[in-house]
Protein backbone atom coordinates (compact mmCIF):
# COMPACT_ATOMS: atom_id res chain seq x y z
CA UNK A 1 0.00 0.00 0.00
CA UNK A 2 1.14 3.40 -0.83
CA UNK A 3 0.86 5.28 2.04
CA UNK A 4 1.16 8.61 0.18
CA UNK A 5 -2.57 7.75 -0.94
CA UNK A 6 -3.67 8.32 2.80
CA UNK A 7 -3.79 12.05 2.45
CA UNK A 8 -6.33 12.10 -0.58
CA UNK A 9 -8.90 10.19 1.33
CA UNK A 10 -11.50 12.08 2.62
CA UNK A 11 -13.27 10.88 5.73
CA UNK A 12 -16.98 12.31 7.25
CA UNK A 13 -17.44 11.37 11.04
CA UNK A 14 -20.46 11.67 12.91
CA UNK A 15 -20.74 10.61 16.78
CA UNK A 16 -20.80 11.90 20.76
CA UNK A 17 -17.83 14.42 21.01
CA UNK A 18 -16.20 14.46 24.61
CA UNK A 19 -13.48 16.18 26.52
CA UNK A 20 -11.07 14.03 27.64
CA UNK A 21 -8.97 15.57 31.04
CA UNK A 22 -6.62 14.11 33.03
CA UNK A 23 -5.20 14.88 36.57
CA UNK A 24 -1.97 13.61 37.05
CA UNK A 25 -0.62 14.12 41.18
CA UNK A 26 1.67 12.26 43.57
CA UNK A 27 0.09 10.04 46.31
CA UNK A 28 2.29 9.85 49.17
CA UNK A 29 -0.67 9.23 51.66
CA UNK A 30 -4.28 7.99 52.69
CA UNK A 31 -7.27 10.34 53.50
CA UNK A 32 -7.98 10.99 57.36
CA UNK A 33 -11.30 10.99 56.04
CA UNK A 34 -11.94 8.18 54.22
CA UNK A 35 -9.89 5.22 53.16
CA UNK A 36 -8.53 6.68 49.61
CA UNK A 37 -5.38 7.82 47.86
CA UNK A 38 -5.19 11.52 48.36
CA UNK A 39 -3.54 12.60 45.06
CA UNK A 40 -1.69 16.22 44.83
CA UNK A 41 -2.31 17.48 40.95
CA UNK A 42 0.96 18.63 39.84
CA UNK A 43 -0.21 18.79 36.12
CA UNK A 44 -3.44 18.55 33.74
CA UNK A 45 -4.04 17.87 30.26
CA UNK A 46 -6.78 17.91 27.69
CA UNK A 47 -7.43 15.72 24.45
CA UNK A 48 -10.50 15.12 22.14
CA UNK A 49 -12.24 12.19 22.69
CA UNK A 50 -15.31 10.09 21.58
CA UNK A 51 -15.69 10.56 18.40
CA UNK A 52 -13.78 13.83 18.63
CA UNK A 53 -10.41 11.33 19.21
CA UNK A 54 -11.68 9.27 16.10
CA UNK A 55 -11.29 12.16 14.01
CA UNK A 56 -7.88 13.25 15.74
CA UNK A 57 -6.71 9.70 14.33
CA UNK A 58 -7.66 9.75 10.71
CA UNK A 59 -5.85 13.50 10.68
CA UNK A 60 -2.96 12.10 12.52
CA UNK A 61 -2.50 9.58 9.62
CA UNK A 62 -2.64 12.30 6.98
CA UNK A 63 -6.44 11.89 5.40
CA UNK A 64 -8.70 14.67 5.65
CA UNK A 65 -11.08 14.73 7.88
CA UNK A 66 -14.76 16.73 8.82
CA UNK A 67 -16.51 16.10 12.23
CA UNK A 68 -20.18 16.89 12.68
CA UNK A 69 -21.28 16.80 16.53
CA UNK A 70 -23.39 18.65 19.19
CA UNK A 71 -21.65 20.15 22.27
CA UNK A 72 -23.29 22.42 24.65
CA UNK A 73 -22.57 25.89 25.37
CA UNK A 74 -20.02 25.87 28.07
CA UNK A 75 -16.08 26.32 28.63
CA UNK A 76 -15.89 22.46 27.53
CA UNK A 77 -17.50 22.62 24.26
CA UNK A 78 -15.43 25.65 23.61
CA UNK A 79 -12.51 23.93 24.19
CA UNK A 80 -12.86 21.07 22.40
CA UNK A 81 -13.54 23.18 18.58
CA UNK A 82 -9.97 25.08 19.85
CA UNK A 83 -8.37 21.24 20.17
CA UNK A 84 -10.24 20.30 16.92
CA UNK A 85 -8.58 23.10 14.88
CA UNK A 86 -5.48 22.85 16.81
CA UNK A 87 -5.23 19.33 15.00
CA UNK A 88 -6.64 20.66 11.19
CA UNK A 89 -9.80 19.15 11.78
CA UNK A 90 -12.24 20.68 9.87
CA UNK A 91 -15.12 20.27 12.58
CA UNK A 92 -19.03 22.01 12.65
CA UNK A 93 -20.17 21.59 16.48
CA UNK A 94 -23.79 22.65 16.64
CA UNK A 95 -24.19 24.25 19.79
CA UNK A 96 -27.05 22.95 22.08
CA UNK A 97 -27.68 25.52 24.89
CA UNK A 98 -30.01 22.89 26.98
CA UNK A 99 -27.12 20.43 27.49
CA UNK A 100 -23.46 20.22 28.86
CA UNK A 101 -20.63 18.58 26.92
CA UNK A 102 -19.57 15.25 27.62
CA UNK A 103 -16.68 15.45 29.82
CA UNK A 104 -14.47 12.38 30.97
CA UNK A 105 -12.12 13.35 34.09
CA UNK A 106 -9.73 10.55 34.86
CA UNK A 107 -7.73 11.18 37.92
CA UNK A 108 -4.23 9.90 37.61
CA UNK A 109 -1.52 8.96 40.31
CA UNK A 110 1.58 6.60 40.10
CA UNK A 111 0.60 5.59 36.24
CA UNK A 112 -2.30 4.20 37.06
CA UNK A 113 -6.01 5.56 36.86
CA UNK A 114 -7.17 6.18 40.21
CA UNK A 115 -10.88 7.48 39.31
CA UNK A 116 -13.10 8.42 36.22
CA UNK A 117 -15.54 11.39 36.86
CA UNK A 118 -18.79 11.45 33.98
CA UNK A 119 -20.58 14.86 33.33
CA UNK A 120 -23.22 14.26 30.50
CA UNK A 121 -26.41 14.87 29.10
CA UNK A 122 -28.10 14.43 26.19
CA UNK A 123 -28.82 16.55 23.04
CA UNK A 124 -32.14 17.45 22.09
CA UNK A 125 -34.37 16.29 19.15
CA UNK A 126 -34.21 20.26 17.21
CA UNK A 127 -30.44 20.01 17.50
CA UNK A 128 -30.12 16.38 16.01
CA UNK A 129 -32.46 17.25 13.06
CA UNK A 130 -30.44 20.42 11.85
CA UNK A 131 -27.29 17.87 11.92
CA UNK A 132 -29.23 15.88 9.55
CA UNK A 133 -29.40 18.28 7.06
CA UNK A 134 -26.06 18.92 7.26
CA UNK A 135 -25.09 15.27 6.76
CA UNK A 136 -26.51 15.18 3.66
CA UNK A 137 -25.06 18.65 2.76
CA UNK A 138 -21.48 17.09 3.32
CA UNK A 139 -22.07 13.60 2.31
CA UNK A 140 -21.03 14.41 -1.30
CA UNK A 141 -17.45 15.12 -0.55
CA UNK A 142 -16.60 12.03 1.12
CA UNK A 143 -15.03 8.79 0.57
CA UNK A 144 -16.43 6.94 3.88
CA UNK A 145 -18.41 7.79 6.60
CA UNK A 146 -17.99 6.85 10.34
CA UNK A 147 -20.83 7.06 12.65
CA UNK A 148 -19.08 6.82 16.14
CA UNK A 149 -21.84 5.83 18.95
CA UNK A 150 -20.66 6.27 22.28
CA UNK A 151 -24.43 5.78 23.96
CA UNK A 152 -24.63 9.18 24.31
CA UNK A 153 -27.65 10.31 22.40
CA UNK A 154 -25.53 12.25 19.64
CA UNK A 155 -26.93 9.68 16.95
CA UNK A 156 -30.29 9.08 17.32
CA UNK A 157 -30.91 9.76 13.75
CA UNK A 158 -28.22 7.33 12.67
CA UNK A 159 -30.68 4.30 10.81
CA UNK A 160 -31.39 7.69 8.41
CA UNK A 161 -27.91 8.31 7.63
CA UNK A 162 -26.52 5.00 7.38
CA UNK A 163 -29.52 4.83 4.17
CA UNK A 164 -28.43 7.96 3.55
CA UNK A 165 -24.75 7.53 2.93
CA UNK A 166 -25.55 4.29 1.52
CA UNK A 167 -27.69 5.19 -1.32
CA UNK A 168 -24.90 7.65 -2.22
CA UNK A 169 -22.62 4.66 -2.21
CA UNK A 170 -20.26 5.54 0.72
CA UNK A 171 -18.80 2.59 2.57
CA UNK A 172 -20.25 3.30 6.06
CA UNK A 173 -18.04 1.99 9.34
CA UNK A 174 -19.82 2.08 12.54
CA UNK A 175 -18.50 1.70 16.32
CA UNK A 176 -21.73 0.47 18.12
CA UNK A 177 -22.72 0.83 21.89
CA UNK A 178 -25.80 -1.79 24.10
CA UNK A 179 -27.22 -4.23 23.35
CA UNK A 180 -29.56 -3.98 20.42
CA UNK A 181 -27.61 -3.51 16.58
CA UNK A 182 -30.18 -3.48 14.23
CA UNK A 183 -30.19 0.51 14.26
CA UNK A 184 -26.75 -0.62 12.18
CA UNK A 185 -28.49 -2.43 9.88
CA UNK A 186 -26.82 -1.56 6.55
CA UNK A 187 -24.24 -0.55 7.53
CA UNK A 188 -20.40 -1.67 5.46
CA UNK A 189 -19.25 -2.96 8.68
CA UNK A 190 -19.35 -2.32 12.97
CA UNK A 191 -16.50 -3.02 14.82
CA UNK A 192 -17.77 -4.37 18.33
CA UNK A 193 -15.58 -5.57 21.31
CA UNK A 194 -15.54 -8.92 22.87
CA UNK A 195 -17.35 -7.20 25.34
CA UNK A 196 -19.94 -5.18 23.54
CA UNK A 197 -20.68 -8.63 21.01
CA UNK A 198 -21.32 -11.18 23.99
CA UNK A 199 -24.32 -8.62 24.84
CA UNK A 200 -25.69 -9.37 21.40
CA UNK A 201 -24.86 -12.41 20.54
CA UNK A 202 -24.47 -14.47 24.20
CA UNK A 203 -21.28 -16.17 25.27
CA UNK A 204 -19.91 -18.72 22.73
CA UNK A 205 -17.95 -21.51 24.17
CA UNK A 206 -15.26 -21.89 20.65
CA UNK A 207 -14.20 -20.42 17.78
CA UNK A 208 -16.67 -22.16 15.38
CA UNK A 209 -19.44 -21.67 17.49
CA UNK A 210 -18.71 -17.76 17.52
CA UNK A 211 -17.94 -17.86 13.60
CA UNK A 212 -21.52 -19.34 13.77
CA UNK A 213 -23.31 -16.49 15.68
CA UNK A 214 -21.07 -13.75 13.99
CA UNK A 215 -22.48 -14.90 10.48
CA UNK A 216 -25.82 -14.92 11.39
CA UNK A 217 -25.79 -11.86 13.12
CA UNK A 218 -23.89 -10.42 9.98
CA UNK A 219 -26.67 -11.55 7.38
CA UNK A 220 -29.56 -10.54 9.50
CA UNK A 221 -28.33 -6.85 9.77
CA UNK A 222 -26.74 -7.00 5.87
CA UNK A 223 -23.30 -5.86 6.80
CA UNK A 224 -20.64 -6.72 4.51
CA UNK A 225 -18.77 -7.30 7.49
CA UNK A 226 -18.34 -7.48 11.00
CA UNK A 227 -14.71 -6.60 12.68
CA UNK A 228 -14.61 -7.88 16.71
CA UNK A 229 -11.75 -6.31 18.34
CA UNK A 230 -10.38 -9.10 20.79
CA UNK A 231 -7.91 -7.51 22.78
CA UNK A 232 -4.56 -9.66 23.75
CA UNK A 233 -5.87 -12.26 21.15
CA UNK A 234 -5.85 -9.56 18.26
CA UNK A 235 -9.02 -8.94 15.67
CA UNK A 236 -11.12 -10.99 13.45
CA UNK A 237 -13.26 -10.08 10.54
CA UNK A 238 -15.85 -12.06 9.44
CA UNK A 239 -17.68 -11.30 5.63
CA UNK A 240 -18.64 -13.28 3.05
CA UNK A 241 -15.65 -15.24 2.08
CA UNK A 242 -14.99 -16.14 5.77
CA UNK A 243 -13.01 -15.11 8.45
CA UNK A 244 -9.90 -13.54 8.55
CA UNK A 245 -7.60 -13.24 12.07
CA UNK A 246 -4.89 -11.03 12.85
CA UNK A 247 -3.02 -11.68 15.80
CA UNK A 248 -2.34 -9.07 18.43
CA UNK A 249 1.21 -6.81 17.72
CA UNK A 250 1.26 -4.88 20.47
CA UNK A 251 4.58 -5.08 22.69
CA UNK A 252 3.66 -3.52 25.87
CA UNK A 253 0.02 -2.72 26.44
CA UNK A 254 -0.25 0.76 28.61
CA UNK A 255 -3.66 1.45 28.10
CA UNK A 256 -6.38 0.29 26.09
CA UNK A 257 -8.26 3.57 26.17
CA UNK A 258 -9.27 5.03 22.83
CA UNK A 259 -8.12 1.51 20.85
CA UNK A 260 -11.30 1.28 19.10
CA UNK A 261 -11.47 4.79 18.06
CA UNK A 262 -7.75 4.18 16.77
CA UNK A 263 -8.97 0.93 14.96
CA UNK A 264 -12.11 2.23 12.50
CA UNK A 265 -10.07 5.53 11.87
CA UNK A 266 -7.49 3.35 9.87
CA UNK A 267 -9.71 0.72 8.51
CA UNK A 268 -11.80 4.16 7.29
CA UNK A 269 -8.93 5.18 5.72
CA UNK A 270 -7.74 2.05 4.03
CA UNK A 271 -11.12 1.49 2.53
CA UNK A 272 -11.15 5.43 1.45
CA UNK A 273 -8.19 4.42 -0.55
CA UNK A 274 -9.48 1.65 -2.11
CA UNK A 275 -7.74 -1.16 0.14
CA UNK A 276 -9.02 -4.89 0.34
CA UNK A 277 -10.77 -6.13 3.67
CA UNK A 278 -7.49 -7.72 4.48
CA UNK A 279 -4.70 -5.39 3.88
CA UNK A 280 -7.15 -2.76 5.91
CA UNK A 281 -7.34 -4.73 8.53
CA UNK A 282 -3.86 -5.46 8.86
CA UNK A 283 -3.39 -1.95 9.04
CA UNK A 284 -6.02 -1.11 11.70
CA UNK A 285 -4.17 -4.01 13.74
CA UNK A 286 -0.89 -2.63 13.53
CA UNK A 287 -1.71 1.24 14.11
CA UNK A 288 -3.92 -0.65 17.63
CA UNK A 289 -0.76 -2.12 18.54
CA UNK A 290 1.05 0.87 18.85
CA UNK A 291 -1.41 3.36 20.28
CA UNK A 292 -2.21 0.99 23.17
CA UNK A 293 1.45 1.30 24.07
CA UNK A 294 0.38 5.33 25.19
CA UNK A 295 -1.47 6.76 27.73
CA UNK A 296 -4.85 7.72 27.24
CA UNK A 297 -6.53 8.18 24.36
CA UNK A 298 -3.72 8.85 21.94
CA UNK A 299 -3.04 8.69 18.39
CA UNK A 300 -0.65 6.97 16.00
CA UNK A 301 1.25 9.23 13.50
CA UNK A 302 1.77 8.65 9.94
CA UNK A 303 5.76 8.23 10.90
CA UNK A 304 4.81 5.63 13.20
CA UNK A 305 2.36 3.71 11.02
CA UNK A 306 4.99 3.84 8.44
CA UNK A 307 7.44 1.71 10.88
CA UNK A 308 5.29 -0.70 12.44
CA UNK A 309 3.79 -1.51 9.64
CA UNK A 310 7.71 -2.42 8.23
Amino acid sequence: MDLGKLSAARLLIVGDVMLDRYWFGDVARISPEAPVPVVKVARSEERPGGAANVARNVAALGAQVTLLSVVGDDEAGRRLQQLLTENRIEVSLHVDPAISTTVKLRVIGRQQQLLRIDFETSPSHEVLRAKLVEFAALLPDCDAVILSDYGKGGLAHIGEMIRMARAAGKKVLVDPKGDDFSKYAGASVITPNRAELREVIGRAPDELELARKVEALRRELGLEALLVTRSEEGMSLFHADGALHERAVAREVFDVSGAGDTVIATLAVMLACGAAWPDAVHAANVAAGVVVGKLGTAVVSRDEFEAALK
